[in-house]
């Protein structure tokens, strides 16, 4: 055997691990009376949530000979030499009484070499306790599946966060609370999507291997195809090909519910992966795309909570009705006192950031600056609802001018908690204006801005083919989860985050 393959296998191989020792020990014995430890197949015929409810009001001390279940989980409490094991499945906990009265004899057997944390099968009828525990009075088990390691101490659980996160598996096994956030996290998405589908849009999917950056201002993941010989990003956002659609016309609305990844910081907000909705509407603008976030965010609450109003930390949420609409420089008027529409150039702008005590590069145009500000004194307050409208044109270069003020867009940026949430457009139709657009942003990338995004002159020429008025909106999935699950930390709803390596 190869040195390389003894050092993969090394660790599993580890005899005198205390922690292993007696299992290993259990494990050759399983063997030696020629129990399968890891077999092929069990046929289950119940569940314990449903063992649960269907005999919700079966008496105690009353007993169902007749009605014999076969269940399957994994052993969270071993009393009495096994005499009582709880069993935990996916769906909750039942009780198994194993006795020389009811059990066979290989079952008796095998319940002397089980540990906490084994998976196994169990054949039995139904009774109910004295003390009123639902039971099954084991008549044969099967083991399933022979664990090596134990489990984290019962009543304390995984208490070290980040093992939480690299250990996916055990924070699931020990903590109903992970295991309700991600279903809850599942009953979103399939909501969203049946919200979605109901009001007409066709799913589609886009490529994630992308030969031009661009989409969103963020930096790229970079990867390299052999065959073909070139660089390819992994993509940022999928707005480019999903616009492309519309004109195409396979249909009027499309949404993609998707992953992008960005070579940005990890935070309890970001992760280099991530989900994002993203629709278009033709024949819509940035006010139908708030009509229809504001419909979509409360799909998602009644599917975390049953209801509009979430909690997260001290604040109560309500995501029902109407959110507030507010243009980007009212808000920083009214935070602030400065009115940025009266300020025509960017140095000017920047002078009245620094007068505000705000740091500034000296090489912010006048729409970075208002965004500087917005961010530094507003964002944080916007704890209900709010579509904050209206944002400038350099730094919105997808999306269509304003109608009464040419320097802002027709845009919004949806925050709750202090967090964007999403982002939309009456999206950008003039192909001559988009071109124009994509040119500054290259120039900005010349001058060392490497979020800019590049030149797609597919994407110009598609628009010379004619993209209809066009409403977008992009939805972070996995902040709206946080928020509506009451989530701390993006870690909490992404089953498996990014982490540094261990030291």
């Amino acid at each position: 055997m190869s040195d390389s393959v003894e050092s993969v296998r090394a660790p599993h191989d580890d005899a005198d691990n205390p922690l292993k020792t007696p299992r290993l020990e259990k494990l050759r014995a399983l063997r030696a009376k020629g129990i399968d430890p890891y077999p092929y197949h069990y046929e289950k015929t119940a569940d314990a949530a449903g063992l649960q409810a269907r005999y919700a009001e079966l008496p105690a001390e009353a007993e169902k000979p007749e009605d014999v279940v076969r269940i399957a989980g994994r052993i969270r409490a071993y009393r009495n030499s096994g005499m009582f094991i709880d069993l935990h499945d996916a769906g909750g906990k039942i009780q198994v009484f194993c006795h020389k009265d009811y059990a066979d004899p290989a079952t008796q057997e095998l319940v002397g070499l089980l540990d906490i944390g084994d998976l196994i099968g169990v054949e039995g009828f139904i009774r109910r306790t004295k003390r009123g525990e639902l039971t099954i009075n084991a008549q044969h088990v099967d083991l399933l599946a022979k664990t090596l390691l134990p489990l984290p101490e019962k009543y304390h659980g995984l208490t070290d966060v980040e093992a939480r996160y690299r250990q996916r598996y055990l924070d699931l096994i020990m903590s109903e609370e992970s295991r309700e956030t991600f279903r809850a996290r599942s009953r979103i998405v399939a909501d969203i999507r049946r919200l979605m589908q109901e009001r007409g849009f066709l799913e589609v999917e886009t490529p994630m291997l992308h030969p031009i950056l661009g989409g969103a201002s963020a930096r790229p993941f970079v990867t390299h195809h052999n065959t073909l010989d070139m660089d390819l990003y992994l993509r940022i956002a999928p707005e480019l090909y999903l616009k492309r659609l519309i004109v195409g016309g396979v249909s009027e609305r499309v949404f993609e519910i998707n992953r992008n990844f960005r070579n940005e910081g990890i935070s309890t907000r970001h992760n280099p992966e991530f989900t994002m909705l993203e629709l278009y509407q033709a024949y819509a603008d940035y006010t139908d795309m708030m009509a229809l976030a504001e419909d979509i965010f409360a799909a998602a609450a009644r599917a975390a909570t049953g209801g509009t109003a979430v909690t997260f930390g001290e604040h109560r949420i309500e995501f029902g009705g109407q959110f507030r609409r507010a243009p980007m420089t009212e808000l920083v008027r009214e935070a602030t006192g400065v009115d940025f529409l009266q300020i025509e150039d960017a140095e000017a702008a920047r002078a009245a950031a620094r007068g505000l005590q705000l740091k500034v590069s000296g090489k912010e145009n006048w729409g970075q600056v208002v965004e500087l500000v917005f961010g530094e004194t507003v964002e944080h307050t916007l704890i209900q609802p709010t579509h904050v409208t209206d944002m400038p044109k350099e730094i919105s270069p997808l999306a269509k001018a304003h109608r009464s003020d040419p320097r802002l867009t027709e845009r919004f940026e949806t925050y709750a908690n202090g967090w964007e949430l999403a982002n939309a457009f009456s999206e950008l139709s003039d192909p001559q204006d988009q071109y124009e657009r994509f040119a500054a942003q290259v120039a900005a990338r010349d001058a060392g801005d490497d979020e800019a995004q590049m030149m797609d002159r597919d994407y110009v020429t598609a628009l010379e083919y004619g993209l209809p008025p066009t409403g977008g909106m992009g939805i972070g999935i996995d902040r709206l989860v946080m928020l509506v699950t009451n989530s701390a930390s993006i870690r909490d709803v992404i089953l498996f985050p990014t982490l540094r390596p261990r030291k």
